[in-house]
């Protein structure tokens, strides 16, 4: 007996022994792995800073300062995400609401119009390469990829023999006539990149989320990023009706109702501040005011979702705070889409999402909220009339529904044929590089650009994003999954089809309206892998990204 317990205890000393040994091997493994990785930082930092130096000092003798600065953060930036791709897209989606007023505070270069894309761009790459490596689709659903081709075969047929044609055989121009200097194949390509170059994203959001933790990191994010914006579009009201900013007060004839950049106030890019006339128009932390606004309505639909589906108690209240910020920013902000689509939004989202059949939760909060917004109302009393008034007002002169009927028609009627006028035609950022049109509204943009195929092609890619999304969160049994998967699937649902004004085009829908789609699919798995946690017997070995 005594030997069978000596024998006992020298093997459990042996085991301990044995375990002590693999965590030091585990310690001296995870400390090689980290001076590898600054090994690694530090060689890409000095290369990527030789060249960024380099080529920044060509720009400085060539363009000058303020084209050389942006590059050489350029290239700095573009190194690092390219590495670095996990990081990048957090930047990615740091950088977006805050773009506007970064840009104007770094001089206006039109390099800064792009500067996200300097986050994007090379993370995507760097996913791909590891998608490649592992043997992992970058396109997710699988169920989208043959809508997709039919889009993008579409758009190569016109960016080919209609762009191509206008940069090869430009038309003719009369004899006294000058031609105008057009590249109308990079319009193509940057109208390209504007029509489906943000696609890519719900692959990155799908890999960029590999469990829980990160699905909430990424959701609170959202909100704080909400909350700063929001407080900061705030600010900036305060500025101009204390004089602090004289916005275009003062000012004669047509520039009453202008946005100007001259009438920037610290915060944003160009604004309308005529309280006389009463025109208002602010850009919030945006380039230009209806780009807020549509932040605005973007974000009724994330800080919903966190504030009724967040399993922490203090996060919800900060996504149902967040959520009165943007109810309080569409009335100052001056922009009536804003104003209108805001509570409409959120009163969809409680009726589709089940929430309001919560009662427990739903009405303090909607107590809390008519409560907060009651206030607000009561001490701004001539602020909601201004509002309310220039919405009737607007709605009655040019209703949405004639308005969208009335650029259907111009469109179909101006329109090259069925393959469009061209690639890059009807878009803003493209102007640069040739004669443009404004369409403004999306659909009839579409048609004008890409012609009849490409406006069917591209209803048929949202249908089908729709529906997977619908069957997705509609196939998950967790209640807080469930109701964040119903609201994301909501805002899906209402960009797809939505062609007033064209928001699918620029910041910030742009971008939210995919990558969201991502966080969308990537639910079911999290659930899955709440389930196993719960389980570890049922656990099934699944292939997953390993460096992002």
């Amino acid at each position: 007996m005594a030997k069978s317990k000596s024998k006992y205890q020298k093997s459990k000393k042996q085991a301990e022994k044995e375990t002590s040994t693999l965590s030091l091997k585990e310690q001296l493994a995870q400390k090689r792995k980290a001076a590898q990785g600054r090994k690694e930082l530090t060689s890409l930092l000095t290369t990527a800073s030789f060249a960024s130096v380099f080529v920044g000092i060509l720009l400085f003798f060539v363009v000058g300062i303020k084209a050389a600065v942006p590059g050489m953060l350029g290239i700095l930036i573009m190194s690092l995400s390219y590495k670095y791709p996990r990081q990048a897209l957090y930047a990615f989606i740091i950088y977006v609401p805050m773009g506007g007023t970064i840009t104007y505070y770094l001089g206006n270069s039109p390099i800064l119009q792009l500067a996200k894309d300097a986050f994007y761009v090379p993370a995507l790459i760097g996913l791909w390469q590891t998608c490649r490596k592992q043997g992992l689709p970058l396109i997710i659903p699988q169920g989208i990829k043959i809508p997709l081709y039919i889009v993008l075969g579409c758009s190569l047929l016109t960016l080919l023999f209609i762009n191509g044609g206008q940069q090869f055989n430009p038309p003719s121009v009369g004899l006294l006539e000058k031609a105008e200097k057009e590249i109308p194949l990079g319009m193509g390509i940057l109208g390209l990149k504007v029509f489906l170059g943000y696609v890519p994203l719900i692959g990155c959001a799908y890999y960029l989320i590999r469990d829980k933790r990160d699905f909430l990191f990424l959701s609170r994010l959202q909100i704080v990023l909400i909350l700063i914006c929001c407080v900061l579009g705030f600010i900036q009201y305060l500025l101009l009706i204390t004089g602090v900013c004289q916005g275009t007060r003062g000012l004669e004839g047509d520039a009453l109702f202008r946005a100007t950049l001259e009438a920037r106030c610290y915060i944003g890019g160009a604004l309308v501040y005529s309280p006389d006339e009463g025109v208002i128009r602010l850009p919030g932390t945006f380039v230009a005011p209806w780009q807020w606004a549509w932040f605005l309505i973007a974000s009724t639909f994330f800080a919903f979702a966190t504030g009724f589906t967040d399993p922490s108690p203090i996060w919800r209240l900060v996504g149902l705070g967040s959520l009165v910020t943007v109810f309080i920013n569409a009335v100052i902000s001056g922009q009536r889409i804003a104003l209108a689509l805001v509570p409409i939004c959120f009163g969809i989202l409680l009726l589709l999402t089940g929430q309001i059949g919560n009662l427990k939760r739903f009405i303090p909060i909607g107590i809390g909220l008519a409560l907060i917004l009651g206030i607000a109302m009561v001490t701004n009393p001539a602020v909601v009339q201004q509002r309310t008034e220039s919405f009737t007002g607007r709605w009655e002169a040019s209703p949405p529904q004639d308005f969208i009927v009335q650029q259907f028609e111009e469109n179909w009627k101006n329109v090259e044929g069925p393959l469009g006028s061209g690639l890059g035609r009807a878009t803003n950022s493209a102007r640069a590089m040739g004669k443009t049109k404004l369409v403004e509204t999306y659909y009839p943009k579409v048609l004008y650009e890409v012609g009849i195929l490409g406006v069917l092609a591209f209803l048929g890619l949202v249908t089908t994003l729709t529906i997977i999304g619908f069957k997705t969160y509609r196939s998950i049994k967790n209640r807080n999954f469930r109701s964040y998967g119903a609201a994301l699937w909501v805002f899906i649902l209402f960009i797809s089809y939505n062609t007033y004004y064209y928001p699918l085009d620029v910041d910030p829908v742009a971008v939210y309206y995919w990558f969201y789609a991502g966080v969308l699919f990537k639910l079911p798995e999290l659930e899955k892998q709440d389930r196993e946690d719960a389980n570890p017997q049922q656990k099934t070995p699944k292939k997953r990204l390993k460096t992002i």
